[in-house]
């Protein structure tokens, strides 16, 4: 089943983002805490969504879909796709498939034009399921970002 995350289950999608970053060889870069999760998925100011894959028969989450709106100049309103992470058990189950569904059917429902995010270029399995779907990588572009010290001096 996917259904949209609740409270209660921001303990568990932080230890995936934690096996997520363990897979993606960078666990030593997580700054962000269960309460920094917590906040921006259900705070004051939330500014993130996300989804869980939840086993019909146990209740047990076993992935998620984390998210939020972007803007394109271009295209207008988006979904940009932060984390898709399904437990190594439950792959090639349909349960990414059908994360990504939910997503989609939120941008069909709202009249959102785009649902984008980034891959990481060695990560070959998750390449070619997206490339599956249709999706298209834009090979053009470059990520560009700051972070620690040239993010603060930048600032000052």
């Amino acid at each position: 089943m996917i259904r949209p995350c609740r409270i209660e289950d921001v303990p568990v999608i932080h230890e995936m983002i934690r096996e997520l970053a363990e897979y993606e060889r960078a666990a030593h870069e997580i700054r962000n805490t269960e309460e920094d999760l917590r906040s921006a998925l259900f705070g004051a100011q939330a500014i993130a969504f996300a989804h869980v894959a939840e086993d019909d028969e146990t209740g047990e989450l076993l992935g998620y879909a984390l998210w939020y709106l972007n803007f394109s100049t271009w295209q207008g309103v988006g979904i940009y796709l932060e984390d898709l992470y399904v437990r190594p058990q439950a792959r090639c189950t349909g349960l990414g498939k059908a994360l990504l569904r939910e997503l989609a059917r939120i941008c069909a429902d709202r009249g959102y034009r785009r649902l984008e995010w980034w891959v990481l270029d060695w990560n070959e399995p998750s390449i070619n399921f997206y490339m599956s779907l249709g999706a298209v990588p834009f090979a053009e572009l470059m990520v560009f970002r700051l972070t620690g010290d040239p993010l603060t001096d930048l600032a000052t």
